[in-house]
């Protein structure tokens, strides 16, 4: 279920609906249905980020810069991941102009996030490791320094430690 904020300025409406998605084509799935049900707004932008080198942003009709890129930095300065914020303007008949339509994507998409529920996930992942049988009491503690875990060790025939 998607967190939703709502920003109002000089008649214009701005309806904002934050979101987890798994992966892009949950996230253009979510955004066409989005399209869809209010097919009546002049504006349907939105942003979305799914790690540290994906990450997506349209202003869908505004100014460039002035709806997917404020939508974007509200993602990041909370830190969040694998999230879509949808904003859905609805024009009220005045122009804003760029500073205030940044503010107002900004912030309509900080409300959203910050009503949304969030889950903290921690990812594991599994190496092998491979170091002289000499090195392994410091690779250890390196490991155990990192706050990683060793799950085994064993002392091989070529005298090193997997």
């Amino acid at each position: 279920m998607a967190a939703e904020g709502i920003y109002k300025d000089r008649g214009s409406k701005f309806l904002g609906f934050a979101e987890a998605i798994q992966d892009e084509e949950q996230a253009k799935a979510r955004i066409a249905w989005y399209k869809k049900k209010y097919h009546d707004a002049r504006h349907v932008c939105y942003a979305y980020r799914l790690g540290p080198n994906l990450w997506r942003t349209k202003d869908d009709g505004e100014p460039h810069g002035t709806a997917g890129a404020p939508i974007l930095r509200s993602i990041d300065a909370r830190g969040l991941d694998n999230i879509l914020v949808v904003v859905v303007r609805y024009f009220g008949g005045v122009k804003l102009g760029t500073g205030p339509l940044g503010v107002a994507y900004k912030t309509v998409a900080g409300e959203a996030l910050d009503l949304a529920e969030k889950e903290t996930c921690i990812l594991k992942a599994q190496f092998r490791v491979e170091v002289p049988y000499a090195d392994a009491d410091v690779a250890m503690r390196f490991v155990r320094e990192a706050g990683a875990e060793i799950t085994a060790a064993q002392k091989t025939e070529y005298g090193t430690v997997t």
